[in-house]
């Protein structure tokens, strides 16, 4: 069985993609192509990171040949098959090159850099990495970032105009703000006090919650001693109170408004409050300025419809 590539590379593209339906619409024109085979996986197209969506089709039934390879004397309909796929090939490839690709799940990380590319205006593609199946550890997801950890990005237009993939959440907003110059201040005073509250949140109230979560959430039949979760709820508690009292007198973190730190930070507090026994224990409601804060972020268009990229369904 050959797969069915373009000129150079496999043709792959989203489910919810407009090259998705012209498929679907070969496919009932030509049988033999076989059924579509879900591949979610992130794929480089090569070693500089380029990359396609998480959808692959081959044929199962028949053997389909490259369109640089198309002999002498092929049918009319196997001539114009290949011709369409020349040409879908050309506008995926032309897509991808101008666009980000954003390999990321709706985690409190994850919903960061969603968060960054709405309010930014950047035009990206979204892939799901499921980390409960795993698909962090391929060696695919890993030529990304070898860290294995989502959320992590390919930017076709990199520094030097070459692609260039960034993980780590923290960094990616930095650069993605570097990139835009949006939502981190010019000014040298603001700008700094928005690269610290930036780290207080990489630092401490993503570790801090993430651990508590677990213990409190996820692993209580697991560990029985209380110790976990009182040492890591306290201190998740601490945090909350330290952004209280930032927040006093204050719409967002920075004076300047709304920034790269309360995008890494918001996910955060959201998904804490949105769950009844973990907004309970952590005294949420106690905090009218880490609330207020809250709604104001959530309910920015922008920022609510990031929160929701790559959300499992």
């Amino acid at each position: 069985m050959e797969r069915l590539v373009s000129h150079r590379h496999k043709l792959q593209f989203s489910p919810s993609s407009h090259y998705h339906r012209f498929f679907l619409h070969l496919q009932g024109q030509y049988p033999s192509l076989g059924k579509l085979q879900t591949k979610k996986l992130p794929l480089p197209l090569h070693p500089s990171y380029k990359c396609y969506p998480v959808l692959s089709f081959c044929s199962t039934s028949t053997t389909i040949t490259t369109p640089t390879t198309v002999a002498a004397g092929a049918s009319p309909a196997r001539l114009h098959l290949r011709q369409n796929f020349r040409l879908l090939s050309a506008k995926v490839e032309a897509e991808m090159a101008s666009k980000i690709q954003l390999y990321s799940l709706a985690t409190p990380n994850g919903m960061k850099i969603g968060i960054a590319l709405e309010e930014m205006g950047l035009e990206y593609d979204a892939h799901l990495i499921n980390i409960m199946k795993n698909d962090q550890f391929t060696p695919e997801f890993i030529a990304v970032n070898p860290n294995s950890k989502i959320p992590a990005i390919v930017d076709p237009d990199g520094p030097d105009g070459k692609p260039f993939s960034v993980f780590e959440s923290g960094a990616i907003l930095l650069y993605l703000a570097d990139k835009t110059g949006k939502f981190l201040s010019h000014d040298p005073r603001l700008k700094w006090e928005t690269i610290q509250w930036l780290f207080f949140q990489m630092a401490g109230v993503g570790p801090m919650f993430g651990q508590f979560g677990h213990f409190f959430r996820f692993a209580k039949e697991k560990c029985k001693d209380p110790y976990p979760v009182e040492r890591y709820a306290t201190e998740s508690k601490r945090l909350l109170g330290v952004l209280e009292k930032r927040l006093e007198g204050r719409e967002y973190l920075i004076d300047d408004g709304y920034s790269i730190a309360d995008m890494a930070t918001v996910p955060w507090v959201y998904s804490a409050s949105n769950h009844p026994e973990t907004k309970a224990k952590l005294e949420i409601d106690s905090l009218p300025n880490v609330t207020a804060w809250v709604q104001r972020c959530i309910t920015r268009p922008a920022t609510a419809k990031g929160m929701t990229v790559c959300k499992l369904s």
